[in-house]
């Protein structure tokens, strides 16, 4: 792999950090955390004229066809920005419903193209866990169709979604269902987070009744969906927390450099120092990590699962180590609500457990070195 980003990759991020800097500064952050999916039509609107809402979409609907390195490069400029709404949520559920068949849905993924259109993934249940194999939510057929009860925990982008793509089990075959919000039987209650940028949901159905053609994917075509566009979020989480890093790192220099004490700046102390250097070499390994991760992903590589682990684990780990720093060398102010170092901080906290922590991730990465063909236990 090239360790930089070609010219037209960095052209691409310079121009997501351009925009967000007009559009998105933390004055209008603070003012979208107030309402419900923390996102406005203007914003989405905005982020979809752009090409944001799509970037790993085929052109055939409407996307610009771009690679797991594209994404991140994105992904690490809006976490920079700490930009809140349904982006990552949306991102996720597209790539699953592209895998699952992106002709069969070209018209809700070519809405999202658009902008008219947000998506939620329903995938956590009481458990907690990650792999589908925790999936237990009821779907019983009925009348051509399917009878959903039950209920997702913790569903990133509910609030501001149209239609949920949730996880549910037939019997004991795996099927991933298309349901809109307005459907009867459907009930989004909001749910506490740390992170106010990015809210989350619980959502509870009770007898919701779809048709056949809601069902995305079933049985194999589920299973293989599922892990086939997954991938792409925790690719741009960790991308996003590279840009968090960075703008926490950036913004600790800068109050090193003009906070006085003792008659010269706080920066000028070896201490402080010494702060400084440990959060930028968590920040530049955290960047090497997470983007061979997205490479490897967009080309396939048979190391893509232990890399991307191995990202999700570093990136993690380094977010919750840069965010204490930084919280450290600002003083008291550093954790105050009217410092914008409190919104990358519940960032960095509500995506360091987000698709599994730094533990989940270590038995991952365990797992696949000592027996590469040995199926994850369930």
């Amino acid at each position: 792999m090239d360790f930089e980003l070609s010219k037209a990759e960095k052209l691409l991020q310079s121009s997501v950090t351009a925009w967000l800097a007009r559009t998105c500064p933390p004055a209008r952050v603070r003012a979208l955390i107030e309402t419900p999916g923390a996102c406005d039509e203007a914003l989405w609107e905005g982020l979809a004229e752009q090409g944001w809402t799509s970037l790993t979409l085929g052109e055939k609907v409407g996307g610009m066809g771009l690679g797991a390195v594209q994404l991140a490069a994105v992904a690490e400029a809006m976490g920079a920005a700490c930009l809140p709404g349904p982006w990552l949520a949306t991102v996720w559920a597209s790539a699953v419903l592209a895998a699952a068949d992106e002709d069969r849905h070209a018209d809700l993924l070519g809405a999202v193209v658009e902008g008219k259109a947000s998506l939620a993934v329903g995938l956590l249940e009481e458990s907690a866990r990650w792999d589908a194999e925790a999936v237990g939510l009821r779907a019983v057929a009925e009348n051509g169709g399917l009878s959903l009860s039950g209920t997702k925990l913790f569903v990133d982008g509910a609030m501001a979604a149209g239609t949920f793509l949730l996880a549910v089990r037939e019997g004991g075959e795996l099927v991933l269902v298309l349901v809109p919000r307005e459907a009867p039987g459907v009930t989004v209650v909001p749910a506490p987070a740390i992170d106010l940028t990015r809210p989350i949901a619980r959502v509870d159905l009770k007898d919701v009744r779809v048709d056949a053609a809601a069902a995305a994917a079933r049985g194999e075509a589920a299973k293989a969906a599922l892990p086939a566009g997954t991938p792409r979020a925790p690719v741009a989480i960790c991308a996003e927390l590279v840009g968090g890093m960075g703008w926490a790192l950036a913004d600790s220099v800068e109050y090193a450099k003009t906070r006085q004490q003792f008659g010269r700046p706080i920066g000028a102390f070896q201490a402080v120092q010494f702060m400084c250097a440990e959060m930028l070499v968590r920040v530049e390994s955290a960047r090497s990590i997470a983007y061979a991760a997205a490479w490897a992903v967009g080309a396939e590589d048979p190391a893509a699962e232990r890399l991307l682990a191995a990202a999700k684990t570093y990136c993690s780990d380094a977010a919750r180590e840069v965010g204490n720093l930084a919280v450290q060398l600002h003083g008291g102010i550093g954790f105050t609500w009217e410092h914008d170092l409190n919104l990358y901080y519940r960032r960095f906290k509500g995506s360091e457990i987000a698709f599994g922590d730094a533990t989940f991730h270590r038995e991952t990465v365990a797992r696949l070195v000592i027996d590469p063909h040995r199926p994850k236990e369930t």
